[in-house]
């Protein structure tokens, strides 16, 4: 029996006795076929970048359907006669692009480009699935609500979406290369048209499809309900039983990662059963049969015509179903394995809370009882369901009432992302048979909120059926509510879970008091328009002209090549991490659970591994080195003990799950898990002198001068994880004469370099390291991308056989460490005029167990709080060493924390002064005077300084003055939500480093360009062929203007590019363009001969003919080293930000942000501008959303995309404005540009601060209620929903009807 499908049409037939059934669809694309476009990001459905179209023929309605699916979750016996499209089956280099691939490539929606192919795939799926109707701007903005980028902050990701839109507003489309700004003609954005588009479905295949047998084999496919029926029977009758997995979607492997690790029997695929593939409707209910897809389920709730009010409800039930998961789960996901897990496995599903207010019936075949119809109730509180039941289908009833009554529904959820793809803190839906006030009937369930499965708060139906709504009767409600619904012990926020039960059942009684609502609701608008002002500038040319990214369509298509997709060589083996799980404590030694060695394993390596001469060394920099392996001790958790080595990546990651470490913790001191302890025992690194910050003036004079003082007030800041799309990945290739070659993802290939050198004990000129792109990096690749090389060395040198790691995402967000937590002690001195004149600080920081780079913190965190004017300032610094993770330098590292803190003292200020802070803000503003005191030669010339000037034109073109009134009405107007509005400045002092690059002319007239700076998606490749088409147009030939395209830059290579440096400090883009025009400035004073010879203009490739023959040299290298000028300058931005927090949930969406940030001259307006929003969008996740959280022991329990949230389409601003000061000639700067990588980051500070005054609009209010004076807060970061909702009031609902109730 064979399995037989395509891909990108080509066909693939394989025996499904020789195929694991585990093997999932991605495993087999990647490992198996040349298609590499399908990425490993999460591995668990929670990214998009995996995500493919699956194409299923239907040979009796002679119909193609195509959806897209997650294809780590997608078992690959499970798509027999399908077809799957991946991102270069639209189109490729070779055949063309597709416009899909166009589209992203001129809207400069592709960055690091590691997610970009899996937004194509699912743009292209929305496009098929709205051709029959119409694609509107509110379908474009859902195409990739599930996927996940890291480096655009989506907004160019949406317009290209948008573009293809058939109600676009051409000039509501962001910065692109299709139209010029004031364009009505959409004539240049070319239209997709399915007709003539890719053939997702061979035809080859039509002709393949038949039964299938089935009960022989590992992989069963039964086509009825009997057949079924007898197979469970004949393994059940088995004297050993058989173990089995029943599949349909196979989604529930992303949340249960231990199924991977099953091994099974037997799988039985149930989705060719046309039973249960069935939606029946008759006149009193509609039947679901179990393998529905969710999204099919959406589809038929949508169709159903009944009477209004069923048509209202069922409609409610799937706009609530289109927030579960994301759209390519929900399209091979089944209603019945969501309801499944639930029962079987607690899994906190909204499907269960919607459907049990539904008053919805499951049919079920069980192996004891046999045929069952049960309530959903009944179905969720029996016994877990045995492995040889199953559910057959779902009926949910039509609801009838009397004809003077009313029927009303509603479904409520609180989650980190309002539009899905996260789970909810709370789920609740609501059903109410009501006349008038009174209510005659309800059901009222709750789930999701640290409870077993959904329930239904009977005590509560009873007491209100037969009752007329009043404030007292729901006060009452409420309060009995509070009794029921509580989180089990260990449930994460359980006062936030239980304070939203009674939030959400006021909200839904409380319409009947107000006849239906007294605050209109906003109207629902396409999620997110924007406006970008950039300055183009042709003084330069090509440099200054939005130029598309280098090789962004060929990201698209998933062509560009990152390290896993290298091909394996030859007895390639690969590796996985065993780490520590305790903090401190002796290593006894490592064995395998059930002492038998795993599937595959080959070695174990270890410290005993580092060759004789080799040092064991993970890491090695300027600043000092880490060891590789723990030896004799862990000193934190998640330090690396080992790596185990199989003969597949999947093998190695479910080795290395099994492997138990022996520890010893008796007779050690206890580890040291707190800056506290670490400063009580005086754990502390030493910091060099010359990294220490200086201080200014003196702050006891500042104090004694000041009106008002506020001592010793403390703030605290947790981690944030890089959560780069390409997790930790590397290559090792042992060579000839004991060398070695190492692909490594890399922002630092020349501590690559050094590293493994010295852990092997070899030369290093018998090291090579090559990294040709990096899937992002925000510095987590900078010092933790060293240890993942080296091992890699160290077992492919023991071995002799090429090894590779791609760390799993578990594995490495538990490994690589985050931003530096810190503890911060402030006084602050001031006028009453809010003029700041002394400010002390305190500052503990969380180094972890080693050092890393955690030195050039102290200077980043003043540096950035240095913005403002503080009169003097004074500071003690510390960096705690603890048996913690060390942390890494992420984006900003310091200058994030350092521009909150000095935010977090200015409204402290202007709170206790009862100030607005907009006005701390500008009294506190540097004057030039006083920026040169504080930054000496960083702070440029005077007309440099063009903060001040950057704050007032802000201020006006966003109408500042004008929206804090109308934010002060909306809040005296509006009860349950409330607004806030700030203004926030940044200055972000950076360095220039040295950078080296090369240049060569080829024979034909082209060029290739090497530089010492990586290619992280931050455009440096970009800049750099501008830079060369600029520098060697200086030769004036004829058409030197198509320069551009003859040149290429190559990967980089730590053997022919020494000296490569660090790629991070957001200036290497710089250094290597100043390394190229160097370069370039020497072949043109070559050529310049040449030329003058010639007699008259001559053009480029006759010049360089020419050059050849007369043996000119044509390849010239360099090293800009910046020791001319100050090697520091100051980067200078403004944000301005609108949030509107709902005071019932906590949610805060932000409404609109304003950006205004200084570029200098722009290299490239449109790299600098996806800079500007990707880096704010970070900034954002670390301000508002991203919680990072550890067990008491330091373990990151925050360790997948189920429990950590970085920012998504829904969760962005929803007008999104940047605009690009072009500040004119910076003689000391690379052709007067400027930084644009980090600072952006700060300026989401701004969502913060505005935040803050919602939440302290919202606590006068609440004050208010309880009649009493309020107290200062300090709102913490992240500001995530349970935090403002805390700050806001829990009780916000019981203190409202108490108050109205003595009104």
């Amino acid at each position: 029996m064979s399995l037989v499908f395509a891909i990108n049409g080509q066909r693939f037939e394989l025996e499904l006795s020789s195929i694991d059934p585990s093997t999932t669809l991605l495993e087999f694309l990647r490992y198996e076929t040349s298609f590499k476009s399908v990425k490993l990001s999460c591995g668990e459905g929670g990214c998009g970048a995996c995500v493919v179209l699956l194409s299923k023929y239907d040979h009796v309605l002679h119909k193609v359907e195509d959806f897209t699916v997650s294809s780590c979750l997608t078992l690959l016996c499970s798509i027999n006669h399908c077809s799957i499209t991946t991102s270069e089956g639209l189109g490729n280099s070779r055949d063309g692009f597709h416009t899909i691939h166009n589209r992203f490539s001129g809207f400069h929606a592709s960055q690091c480009g590691f997610c970009t192919p899996g937004m194509c795939v699912s743009l292209f799926s929305a496009l098929l699935e709205a051709d029959k109707s119409k694609f509107t701007v509110i379908e474009a903005e859902k195409a990739v609500l599930g996927n996940l980028c890291r480096c655009t902050g989506y907004r160019p990701i949406v317009d290209a979406c948008k573009s293809f839109a058939l109600d676009v507003d051409i000039e509501d489309l962001g910065f692109n290369s299709f139209c010029k700004k004031g364009d009505t003609d959409s004539s240049s954005l070319i239209r997709f048209d399915s007709e003539k588009t890719v053939c997702t479905f061979p035809e080859f295949l039509k002709d393949e499809i038949k039964s299938i047998d089935s009960g022989v084999y590992q992989w069963c496919s039964p086509a009825s309900v009997e057949e079924l029926q007898s197979l469970l029977e004949a393994f059940k009758a088995n004297s050993d039983g058989v173990s089995i997995k029943l599949v349909a979607g196979n989604t529930s492997m992303g949340y249960y990662k231990d199924e991977r690790e099953k091994n099974y029997e037997k799988y039985i695929d149930i989705t060719r059963i046309p039973e249960l593939k069935q939606i029946r409707e008759n006149h009193n209910r509609v039947e679901i049969g179990a393998v529905v897809t969710i999204s099919k389920v959406i589809a038929a709730l949508k169709e159903i015509r009944v009477s209004p009010r069923v048509e209202k409800m069922f409609g409610k039930l799937a706009t609530h179903m289109e927030k579960i998961a994301a759209r390519f789960i929900r399209n091979f996901g089944s209603i019945g394995g969501n309801l499944v897990m639930a029962q079987r496995k607690q899994f906190p599903s909204d499907m269960a809370t919607i459907l049990l207010a539904a008053n919805a019936f499951v049919n079920i075949m069980s192996s004891k009882r046999g045929f069952e119809k049960l309530t959903l109730e009944e179905f969720l509180q029996r016994s877990p369901l045995e492995a040889y039941d199953l559910v057959l289908s779902i009926e949910i009833p039509f609801w009838h009432c009397e004809t003077n009554s009313e029927l009303l529904f509603e479904t409520y959820r609180a989650a980190p992302r309002p539009n899905g793809s996260a789970l909810a803190y709370l789920n609740a839906a609501f059903l109410a048979e009501v006349k008038d006030t009174m209510v005659i009937n309800c059901r009222l369930a709750f789930g999701a909120y640290g409870t077993k499965h959904a329930i239904r708060c009977k005590e509560v139906e009873e007491f209100l059926v037969g009752k007329v709504i009043t404030e007292n009767v729901l006060y009452e409600a409420i309060t009995l509510l509070g009794n029921t619904v509580v989180p089990q012990g260990g449930t994460s926020h359980p006062a936030y879970r239980s304070s939203l039960a009674r939030g959400f059942l006021f909200e839904f009684f409380h319409t009947l008091i107000t006849h239906h609502t007294t605050e209109k609701p906003s109207k629902p608008l396409p999620m997110l328009s924007s406006s970008q002002h950039v300055p183009l500038n042709d003084e330069y040319y090509p440099v200054g002209k939005a130029v598309t990214k280098a090789g962004a369509s060929l990201q698209a298509s998933g062509e560009a090549v990152f390290v896993d997709d290298i091909p394996s060589p030859k007895n390639c083996l690969y590796g996985a991490f065993i780490y520590s799980k305790k903090p401190f404590a002796q290593i006894k030694g490592i064995h395998f659970k059930e002492n038998s060695i795993p599937d595959g394993v080959v070695a174990v390596i270890s410290c005993k591994d580092v060759p004789k001469g080799g040092k064991n060394v993970g890491m090695k920099t300027g600043i000092g080195t880490d060891i590789l392996f723990a030896e004799q001790f862990t000193v934190s958790v998640g330090e690396c003990i080992a790596i185990v080595v199989a003969d597949t990546q999947r093998h190695a990651d479910t080795a290395a799950n099994l492997a138990v470490v022996g520890y010893e913790t008796e007779n050690l001191e206890p580890p040291i898990l707190s800056i506290e302890d670490a400063v009580k025992k005086s754990s502390l690194f030493q910091i060099f002198p010359f990294l220490y910050p200086q201080q200014v003036g003196d702050t006891s004079k500042g104090m004694a001068e000041a009106d008002h003082q506020i001592l010793s007030s403390e703030i605290r800041l947790g981690s944030q994880y890089f959560f780069y799309m390409e997790t930790q990945t590397a290559l090792a290739v042992p060579d000839e004469d004991n060398s070695i070659v190492v692909y490594s993802s890399s922002q630092t290939p020349q501590y690559v370099h050094s590293s493994v050198a010295a852990c092997l004990g070899i030369p290093e000129n018998n090291v090579r390291v090559i990294t040709r792109r990096v899937g992002g990096g925000f510095g987590g690749k900078a010092v933790k991308s060293m240890p993942v090389a080296t091992a890699c060395a160290v077992a492919a040198n023991k071995l002799q056989r090429p090894v590779r790691i791609y760390v799993n995402r578990k594995t490495d967000m538990i490994m690589t460490g985050g931003r530096h937590p810190m503890k911060i002690t402030y006084s602050v001195g001031f006028k009453s005029t809010g003029k700041i004149t002394a400010l002390e600080l305190e500052i503990l920081i969380d180094a972890g167990a080693s050092i890393g780079f955690s030195m050039l913190m102290p200077s980043n965190i003043i540096g950035a709080l240095k913005k403002y004017d503080w009169g003097a300032l004074s500071f003690d610094i510390k960096l705690c060493k603890t048996n913690l993770l060390s942390k890494a330098i992420m984006r900003a590292p310091g200058d994030v924390q350092g521009t909150y803190i000095a935010e977090a003292i200015i409204e402290n200020v202007a709170s206790s002064l009862s100030l607005e802070a907009d006005a701390i803000r500008k009294i506190n503003l540097h004057t030039y005077e006083s920026l040169a005191l504080f930054y000496k030669d960083g702070a440029g010339e005077p007309h440099e300084y063009t903060l001040p000037s950057m704050w007032d034109k802000v201020g006006v073109s966003s109408n500042f003055e004008e929206r804090v009134s109308i934010v002060r009405e909306f809040n005296e107007s509006n009860i349950w939500r409330k607004r806030g509005i700030s203004r926030v400045p940044i200055t972000y002092q950076v360095s220039m480093l040295a950078t080296p690059g090369r240049v060569s002319i080829l024979g034909d007239g082209t060029i290739v360009v090497e530089v010492g700076g990586i290619e992280l998606g931050q455009g440096l490749w970009t800049k750099v062929k501008q830079m060369t088409g600029y520098a060697l147009g200086l030769l004036q030939c004829d058409r030197t203007e198509e320069l551009l395209e003859k040149i290429r830059v190559v990967q980089s290579d730590s053997l022919s590019m020494v000296q490569g440096n660090f790629t991070g400090g957001s200036t290497t883009s710089e250094g290597s363009c100043e390394a190229v025009r160097l370069c370039c400035e020497t072949l043109v004073k070559r050529l310049k001969p040449l030329m003058e010879r010639s007699g008259g203009r001559i053009s480029w490739n006759k010049l360089i003919s020419q050059a050849y023959a007369q043996s000119v040299n044509l390849s010239a290298s360099d090293l800009y080293t910046p020791t001319d000028t100050p090697t520091r300058y100051l980067n200078y931005g403004v944000a301005v930000s609108e949030v509107e927090v709902d005071l019932v949930t906590g949610q805060t969406t932000v409404l609109q942000t304003d950006i205004l940030y200084d570029c200098g001259k722009s290299l490239n307006p449109a790299i600098d501008l996806g800079q500007i929003e990707g880096s704010f969008v970070q900034g954002l996740g670390f301000f508002m959303l991203e919680e990072y959280i550890t067990d008491s022991e330091g373990l990151v329990v925050t360790d997948s995309t189920w429990t950590y949230k970085i920012p998504t389409v829904d969760t962005i601003p929803k007008q999104f404005n940047v605009e690009i000061l072009n500040s004119g000639c910076h003689e000391k700067r690379v052709l007067s540009s400027k930084a644009s990588g980090e600072p952006p980051l700060l300026l989401a500070a701004s969502v913060h601060c505005a935040t803050r005054e919602a939440v302290k609009e919202a606590r006068k209010q609440l004050w208010t209620w309880k009649g009493e004076d309020g107290s200062s807060f300090q709102l913490p970061v992240p500001a995530t929903m349970p935090v403002v909702k805390e700050l806001c009031g829990l009780d916000i609902v019981e203190t409202y009807l108490k108050w109205k109730i003595t009104q």
